[in-house]
């Protein structure tokens, strides 16, 4: 299982990625799945993957190779790309084809070849920009009403986001909140684990920053402890329901 998320705000991009797959309790690996391309001055942009591995890294790779998007047209990558949106094209393009190419096989032995992708940052001259990118090749891009994508395991992780960041959420601030959904997702699933792989970007730098959250990385623990201890003491805070407190209600009878 993984877990995905992209968050665009008026400051910039914060995209975060889990490292764990899995094949069973007793089969659990590591793989990075959010693979960036940072050329400063000139494009910063990020993929992040979920899904069948098969599936993700054979697209991806096919995209290094360069992808023809109609019959005569030069090879294009995401490094040759001239905008955010072509790029969103040739990864759909790339996780199509390979689906349908090997689909057939993997499904004769009931495998799931579903995957998803998304894809985030900026072009020299561009918008930043953030798309959801579907198995079928089909994408959507993220908009005002809700800055934020996810794949994967997304419904552990999504309340939190839903409710905290908004456009004008700091990009400090959005990657808080992104963390405390990875440590609530990782609580209720043990398919998504530590490190994490994030990349932050702020608009119109064209360069971004990468780090690696580790699990015993100091500030996630501490985030982890102070979000368990804040709930608790939430609840601890509501009143219990008024007709709770009353006298035992009578059986009706017959």
């Amino acid at each position: 299982m993984t877990y995905c998320v992209g968050m665009l705000v008026d400051e910039g991009l914060a995209m975060i990625a889990d490292t764990r797959t899995n094949a069973g309790v007793d089969n659990i690996s590591a793989y990075r799945k959010l693979h960036v391309i940072d050329k400063p001055g000139e494009r910063v942009l990020a993929v992040a993957t979920a899904g069948n591995l098969s599936v993700t890294q054979t697209a991806l790779a096919m995209v290094r190779e360069g992808v023809h998007l109609n019959v005569g047209a030069e090879p294009e990558t995401l490094e040759t790309a001239n905008s955010l949106f072509k790029c969103a094209q040739l990864l759909g393009h790339a996780l199509r084809n390979v689906r349908q190419s090997i689909a057939p096989a993997l499904e004769a032995d009931s495998l799931n070849t579903s995957a998803s992708m998304l894809l985030g940052g900026q072009i020299a001259g561009g918008p930043m920009q953030l798309f959801l990118i579907y198995s079928q090749g089909n994408f959507i891009e993220c908009g005002a009403d809700t800055p934020f994508m996810q794949i994967g395991e997304a419904k552990y992780g999504k309340p939190i986001l839903a409710s905290g960041l908004r456009n004008n959420t700091s990009l400090a601030e959005a990657v808080k909140l992104g963390l405390i959904s990875f440590s609530t997702t990782m609580r209720s699933n043990v398919g998504v684990g530590a490190p994490f792989d994030m990349l932050t970007v702020r608009r119109d730098m064209i360069s971004g920053e990468q780090r690696r959250i580790e699990a015993d990385d100091p500030y996630f623990e501490d985030l982890h402890d102070r979000w368990t201890r804040a709930q608790a003491q939430a609840r601890a805070a509501m009143p219990e329901p008024p007709w709770m407190n009353g006298p035992r209600l009578a059986h009706s009878r017959a």
